[in-house]
């Protein structure tokens, strides 16, 4: 009995999909009656698979494991006309490749069409490999296509409502930045940041400074913030100010990454808080909401 007790997401994520709860009991718990040893040449990646990009040394890493240790978890796959396609265990039938194994075990399981990207998709999400990219367009096709509400969607995950909304917020960004965040050039954090940013060609010359000066999110965070913050108008003279009140402003300045404004009354005063675009605006309820739970 070949047993692997899988970190899983609890069982509000199979009440939505409850095609992965056949899928965990089918690797949790595999007979050795039920492993077939196929012809590695005739299985073939799910084209549901939201993960486009793998990474080579990590490949080949578990390529020399599986020399000597061989494959410990079948990998499992449905039948097709023109072969199996693979369920869970791609990197495993691509690290075989590369030692050009002639058979891997498998287990056999059958799926429609319709179940197999919520399978592809949930699988890949449980298993957290994914980068930010294809993580915020797998939560978007299940929102999108599967009738899944982010609020649904993030109780099952286990992530926080603003995790999931950063996240698919991510997509927004120039395609460049798309592509520098999904090949870890960028972090997701930079991407969120730069989203304050309308401009396309403009988010990218900001990325290629971030990525040269090697740039903390923070420090990409001041650096936008004097970007964006209007020029002082010349020849007004500033009131002076209460030593306290300039230093709340500026600690709030750095909580919350944009201008802020505190203005003392006689009896009473005002906070002014700016923001640059709506991607804004919810960065900063995102953050004003964390600090107050």
């Amino acid at each position: 009995m070949i047993k692997n007790k899988k970190r899983g997401l609890g069982k509000g994520l199979e009440a939505l999909i409850p095609e992965m709860s056949t899928l965990e009991q089918v690797e949790e718990e595999i007979s050795e009656d039920r492993i077939k040893h196929i012809n590695i040449n005739k299985i073939y990646p799910n084209v549901h698979q939201p993960r486009k990009d793998f990474d080579e040394d990590s490949i080949m890493e578990l390529a020399q494991s599986i020399k000597v240790h061989g494959i410990i978890q079948p990998i499992i796959v449905t039948e097709r006309k023109d072969g199996y396609m693979i369920i869970a265990g791609e990197r495993r039938w691509r690290a075989s490749k590369e030692l050009q194994l002639r058979e891997i075990p498998c287990v056999i399981k059958n799926y429609e069409d319709s179940q197999l990207m919520k399978v592809a998709l949930v699988e890949n999400l449980q298993r957290e490999n994914l980068n930010p990219i294809e993580e915020a367009l797998a939560y978007k096709d299940l929102i999108n296509n599967h009738k899944v509400t982010q609020e649904q969607l993030a109780e099952a995950l286990g992530k926080s409502r603003p995790y999931l909304a950063n996240t698919l917020r991510l997509l927004n960004l120039d395609g460049r930045i798309i592509d520098l965040v999904k090949s870890n050039s960028l972090s997701s954090g930079h991407g969120r940041v730069l989203l304050r940013i309308d401009d396309g060609e403009k988010q990218y010359q900001i990325a290629l400074k971030i990525m040269e000066e090697k740039l903390s999110v923070r420090e990409t965070e001041d650096l936008i913030g004097k970007i964006l913050m209007p020029p002082k108008k010349k020849g007004v003279k500033k009131k002076s100010k209460d030593y306290l009140l300039i230093d709340v402003e500026d600690t709030l300045k750095k909580a919350l990454g944009t201008k802020v404004t505190i203005s003392k009354g006689k009896n009473k005063g005002k906070i002014e808080i700016e923001y640059y675009n709506n991607e804004d605006l919810e960065r900063i309820l995102d953050i004003i909401a964390n600090n107050t739970k």
